[in-house]
């Protein structure tokens, strides 16, 4: 395509030369610019940061006076609930259980009046970081028990604590926790254990039918020891019977 010429004035400065030597040639648009700037807008500088990535400790210093500030507030019976069966991964569950607990604090000033909106999104502000990570939808497993909200202001507290020491640090690139994970079901996964202690605690059972013919020799065996008992007591009374009594005899 062939460039258009454009004239574009100069301010602050004024050129003597003639109007010729004031053009700029501009490119003429072509499809290959709208995929030039689509991919722009798609490039990860311009949208965020999907990878759940902090260059810099994004925890305050005083977020604990925040919370207990909170905690004194607040009704301490203030029922919300809290997942319980999160998988131990140690990093990722704090950031778990920050991402649940920010959603409390949302729903929570939603209902407070002022002055407790002001306590709630002073403490929101110090976990509202795990909103910069694209979380996928929580699992079906999650389990949820009710507790109150001092229960989850401690707990949160707690997270805050494993978190800080290693934010921007050791522990910048939480790609691996954008999927919340539940522990297994015990009642379908049984606890590992050794070989050598299952030979020393379990003992096998015995099958159905040797159990089953232990149950029938058992009367089979008491009418044998209850006659075996008869016989001896009828010889030895009979012993008794015939034995021969002692022969009186006569002196001269």
């Amino acid at each position: 395509a062939r460039p258009a010429l454009l004239s574009l004035p100069r301010p602050c400065h004024r050129h003597e030369g003639s109007p010729a030597e004031m053009t700029v040639l501009v490119p003429a648009w072509s499809p290959n610019s709208s995929l030039l700037l689509l991919l722009l807008l798609l490039s990860p500088c311009l949208r965020g940061t999907p990878d759940c990535y902090f260059s810099h400790n994004p925890i305050s210093s005083n977020f604990n006076l925040r919370i207990k500030k909170l905690t004194d507030y607040l009704l301490k019976d203030y029922p919300v609930t809290v997942a319980i069966n999160l998988q131990d991964e140690k990093y990722c569950k704090a950031l778990w259980s920050l991402f649940l607990a920010q959603r409390w604090m949302e729903q929570l000033k939603t209902v407070a009046g002022a002055e407790m909106q002001g306590l709630l999104e002073a403490v929101n502000t110090e976990i509202h970081f795990v909103r910069s990570c694209a979380f996928q939808p929580l699992p079906e497993c999650l389990r949820f028990v009710q507790t109150n909200i001092s229960h989850l202001l401690q707990d949160t507290c707690s997270q805050l604590l494993i978190l800080k020491p290693c934010m921007g640090k050791a522990c910048q690139n939480f790609s691996r926790c954008l999927e919340v994970q539940c522990q297994p079901d015990s009642s379908t996964l049984l606890p590992p254990r050794s070989p050598v202690a299952l030979e020393g605690t379990e003992l096998p059972e015995p099958p159905s039918s040797q159990l089953l013919l232990l149950l029938l020799l058992l009367p089979l065996t008491l009418v044998l020891l209850a006659a075996a008992w008869g016989l001896r007591w009828q010889r030895a009374r009979r012993r008794t019977a015939l034995r021969p009594g002692v022969p009186l005899t006569s002196h001269p």
